[in-house]
């Protein structure tokens, strides 16, 4: 393996992590108030519980106010929206984060848009999905941000290449595609059903895999020197993480690659600081 083709997504996450410190720091000293973020989690998920942990100790680590509110798994859906609201009206917090997935009986879209847009961290309500399809400045989500700032600050060309987004969901496939359109890139949306997936992805200067299925996209779907983003977060039989992206066999015809994990999840969790920052800043501008 050449580790040089890796794009490191823990390294880029260390580095923006090192400038919000230095943003956050500023802003201390201007207003005399740090950002605050308040994260709410139901219930006791395994994986909800690993995500929130390592929130939180970025928020220390750049120097963020991290509240964690806990809330049982039996929580009723007005109850979290009241807590919602409650947040949405204290001036000490600034960026609101739901972790997801939530309980059967809470419809998480009506919980997302509870949240003020200016505080939604997640980049999830359709207010802010709506100013990114029109092109105005919005808190965008944080796994397509970190997506393209870690294209950018790898020294990839996104200008004038053909980029294939596999996958279409709102929270990655939708909004990677918008955002690299935006950056003057020609962008194929693909998805699970797509036919002759491998024709389309085969002509890809950038491919972004985003389905969520283990190892989808294999050597036949990739164009040698292709820049390869795998989103995916899955799974192997033995346990181990993998994405959707066969890494053995793509790597050595790819010109850069992430690998899972290291890859992507840095950045989306980096994008979320960022994120926070940006409305603390916004909310003490118009303070």
């Amino acid at each position: 393996m050449e580790q040089g083709k890796w794009i490191d997504g823990k390294v880029l996450a260390k580095e923006i992590k090192g400038e919000l410190a230095k943003e956050v720091a500023v802003l201390a000293e201007e207003t005399g108030e740090r950002p605050g973020l308040a994260v709410i989690l139901v219930g006791n998920d395994p994986a909800s519980e690993t995500y929130v942990r390592g929130k939180v100790r970025d928020c220390e680590e750049v120097g963020i106010r991290s509240q964690l509110i806990r809330k049982p798994d039996t929580i009723e859906e007005d109850e979290l929206l009241s807590e919602v609201q409650r947040l949405n009206e204290d001036p000490a917090i600034h960026g609101i984060l739901v972790q997801l997935p939530l309980p059967d009986q809470i419809n998480p879209d009506r919980v997302i848009s509870e949240i003020r847009p200016d505080k939604d961290v997640d980049g999830f309500h359709p207010l802010n999905a709506g100013r990114l399809a029109t092109g105005l400045d919005s808190l965008l989500p944080c796994t397509p941000h970190g997506i393209l700032q870690m294209l950018k600050r790898s020294g990839v060309s996104i200008a004038g290449k053909h980029a294939v987004v596999v996958g279409r969901s709102n929270i990655v496939g939708k909004p990677v595609s918008l955002l690299l359109q935006r950056e003057n890139a020609t962008v194929t949306m693909c998805h699970s059903r797509t036919e002759d997936l491998a024709h389309h992805t085969r002509q890809a200067d950038i491919l972004v895999a985003a389905v969520g299925r283990l190892h989808m996209i294999t050597r036949q779907h990739v164009r040698e020197g292709a820049v390869v983003i795998d989103v995916g977060m899955n799974r192997t039989p033995e346990g181990k993480l993998a994405g959707d992206v066969d890494f053995d066999a793509v790597e050595p015809i790819a010109s850069r690659i992430t690998p899972v994990p290291g890859g992507v999840g840095p950045m989306t969790r980096a994008m979320l600081l960022y994120n926070t920052v940006k409305a603390a800043r916004t909310f003490f501008t118009k303070g």
